[in-house]
């Protein structure tokens, strides 16, 4: 199975896929428009971008927090065989709308490789492994069956197991159950939040300062703008560097072994 160290973007073995492919509108997050398919106009011609030191201070703060979890160099290089769009524009097409499809398996990768790693998770691992197989397969499908992959029907066969393996690993904690809820701008400071499911919930601008989020479930919990600082976090479940892009955290604020804290984030 793909390694977690493996399911993070490095753009040197990329082709700046994501500064090509995603459409963007002028926002908070993007500073323009930008089509599907057209190269950012901050793209250099070695495939880097020229902005990547001040993108925040420019108005790209989505770029900022894009994470591609390898997906970039999976097909640049084992998908596309290390094809360039540039020199082979006839991929170009394929190449870009692969993007979001290697994106999405990678990203459920990402969870169930975590799942697979708790101690909690013995009572499903065969159910775990198992789905995890079928989605490694598709990432490792040819160019042109790539297209053919059913995207949502790998999210759905692995949804119901990382839900377990969360409830596992948080069953002896006793936290509350906020799925889904809408907590934007929740002050939330030196709370103990052990065990809480923040599942798909809005924590936008949210003030977690200084909380306990020992083994909080946090897929897809959006927490752009929320402030981190001195939180910890070394033992959260499912949590992205996406995640981490669009939050404020600082020096004190614990993260997970192979997570690292973005450049903006503060001393």
């Amino acid at each position: 199975m793909t390694t977690r160290g493996e399911l993070r973007a490095d753009c040197t073995r990329c082709f700046a896929l994501c500064c090509v492919a995603p459409a963007f509108s002028r926002s908070s997050e993007f500073a323009i428009d930008k089509p599907a398919g057209v190269p950012c106009p901050h793209l250099a011609g070695d495939h880097l971008c020229s902005i990547h030191d001040r993108l925040r201070p420019e108005g790209f703060a989505g770029c900022a927090a894009y994470d591609c979890f390898g997906a970039g160099q999976r097909l640049a290089q084992q998908t596309f065989g290390g094809h360039d769009w540039r020199t082979h524009p006839e991929l170009a097409g394929p190449m870009m709308a692969g993007l979001r499809v290697m994106r999405g398996i990678h990203e459920v990768l990402w969870y169930l490789r975590e799942a697979l790693d708790l101690d909690t998770s013995d009572p499903i691992r065969r159910g775990l492994t198992g789905v995890a197989d079928r989605v490694e397969q598709a990432a490792g499908a040819a160019a042109d069956e790539l297209a053919q992959v059913d995207l949502k029907a790998l999210r759905g066969s692995a949804e119901a197991l990382l839900g377990e393996a969360s409830r596992l690993a948080r069953a002896d904690l006793g936290g509350a159950d906020h799925a889904g809820d809408d907590l934007t701008g929740a002050d939330l400071r030196g709370a103990d939040l052990r065990g809480v499911s923040f599942r798909g919930a809005l924590l936008i601008g949210a003030r977690l300062g200084d909380a306990d989020l020992y083994r909080v479930d946090l897929l897809g919990t959006d927490l752009r703008g929320a402030d981190l600082g001195g939180a910890r976090l070394s033992g959260a479940l499912y949590l992205t560097r996406t995640q981490l892009g669009g939050a404020l955290g600082d020096r004190r604020t614990t993260l997970p072994s192979d997570l690292d804290p973005p450049a903006h984030w503060s001393g």
